[in-house]
């Protein structure tokens, strides 16, 4: 291959689309680590979620599927803090949805205390090829996806895949 012919590939290689990560092999926890439209409750670092069962928990406050999930996040963060984490990934419905405040007022209300990143353009939905609310990805301690739940009424199966990670130490 001549190299004029190299560099056009390369040129037309940066011209694509990017792939979606579940296009790509694995799963991570890289894409919400980097999220970047803002934070509530802190903001999850890669140091915070090293070394434990990291629940991401893909939502929306207005969702009543997504309400019926929190009180088994709630006392799933507060039994297995240590080794469990938790981090949410609100990506709205409805414009009344998109506001801040709205989203900071909602969190308070339902008792969401861990950290939750802002997904107003579905960049993070998108990253992870979420298509329903509540959708919740479970990683294991070395931030592999090992399972997604989509739906409401899976508390079970939730708790499962974590106790089941947890104890793969």
């Amino acid at each position: 291959m001549t190299r004029s012919a190299a560099l056009a590939l390369v040129v037309a290689g940066a011209m694509l689309p990017a792939t979606p990560l579940l296009a790509q092999s694995k799963p991570s926890l890289a894409p919400v680590l980097a999220a970047s439209e803002g934070w509530l409750n802190g903001r999850a670092s890669a140091e915070s979620l090293e070394g434990k069962v990291v629940v991401v928990d893909v939502f929306t406050f207005g969702c009543i599927n997504c309400k019926n999930v929190v009180p088994n996040l709630r006392a799933v963060n507060a039994r297995r803090s240590k080794d469990v984490a938790i981090v949410g990934i609100h990506s709205p419905e409805t414009p009344y949805e998109k506001d801040r405040a709205n989203v900071a007022d909602n969190l308070k209300h339902q008792g969401i205390v861990w950290p939750v990143a802002i997904d107003n353009s579905f960049t993070l939905w998108k990253a992870y090829g979420v298509d329903a609310w509540p959708t919740q990805l479970v990683f294991d301690r070395h931030g592999r996806l090992r399972k997604t739940i989509v739906g409401d009424s899976q508390d079970d199966e939730l708790n499962a895949a974590i106790a089941a990670l947890v104890a793969e130490k």
